[in-house]
């Protein structure tokens, strides 16, 4: 109960596909976690318990999802630093998601939240526990045909999904939005950033509005436990399920299973 994790959300976490007892994309996870813990001043260095923990967590997990949680420990009233505290670690692991084949053959149908995302650069790019904004998005559908709601901030900029990272392909380049304000930068989004620079393709990290989305050429979406869902439908405007959005998914999978 006294855990600041569970007071004030003051920690971070990161949410792992593990894939024939392999955590997938563990390396990148772990750089995500640590500058987040960097930024939250929580000072965490048990890195190597952390991975022996994990390795034997999933060991015998096929197909799941490993949940690393990371608090800065228990603490007494107040939101003042006890620089001493010993921050705490939780591993769980969940059975993992899963969705009809159409999500990635056919695209998903997804929808514009209300729920407006907080600016806040200190914070912004980590996975804090802070999530309310996500969870009252959430609430605002509850049509199963829909799989997805993009997120905006206070300037009418498109920021991401729900659980989602967010691109754009318009003539050939895709676009992301900028996340410098507010936002997660999920690991998928910047493995997928990578395989389409080196695939050949302009990759810009810009403000986007919703505007902008409806003009795209091509729509998808991504993170680490679904990688690449294209989007067929956002509200009323319909999109093409491109060769780039193919593509990308093709050489994803070739490398799925890579650690």
């Amino acid at each position: 109960m006294l855990d600041r994790g569970f007071q004030y959300g003051d920690g971070l976490f990161e949410t792992i596909r593990v894939v024939a007892g392999h955590p997938q994309y563990w390396q990148q996870h772990i750089n995500r976690l640590m500058t987040g813990c960097e930024q939250l001043k929580i000072p965490f260095t048990e890195i190597d318990s952390l991975q022996n923990e994990a390795k034997k967590l999933c060991g015998q997990v096929d197909d799941g999802v490993l949940k690393i949680t990371i608090t800065r420990g228990v603490g007494g009233r107040g939101y003042a630093i006890n620089h001493s505290l010993d921050a705490n670690r939780v591993l769980a692991i969940f059975p993992a998601p899963h969705y009809p084949d159409e999500c990635w053959t056919a695209g998903i149908v997804a929808r514009v939240c209300q729920t407006r995302l907080g600016i806040n650069p200190a914070l912004a790019g980590i996975k804090h526990l802070n999530r309310l904004e996500q969870v009252m998005a959430r609430t605002e559908w509850n049509d199963s045909s829909i799989r997805e709601g993009l997120m905006m901030d206070a300037h009418d900029n498109i920021i991401e999904g729900t659980m989602t990272n967010v691109f754009s392909v318009r003539d050939n380049e895709l676009m992301t939005p900028n996340l410098s304000r507010c936002g997660v930068k999920g690991v998928m989004r910047e493995h997928v950033t990578e395989m389409a620079t080196n695939e050949g393709h302009v990759v810009r990290e810009i403000d986007l509005t919703l505007d902008d989305l409806y003009q795209s050429d091509e729509l998808f979406v991504c993170n680490s436990l679904i990688g690449i869902w294209p989007v067929k439908q956002l509200e009323t405007q319909c999109f093409t399920i491109g060769p780039i959005s193919q593509h990308l998914q093709k050489v994803l999978n070739g490398k799925v299973y890579a650690t």
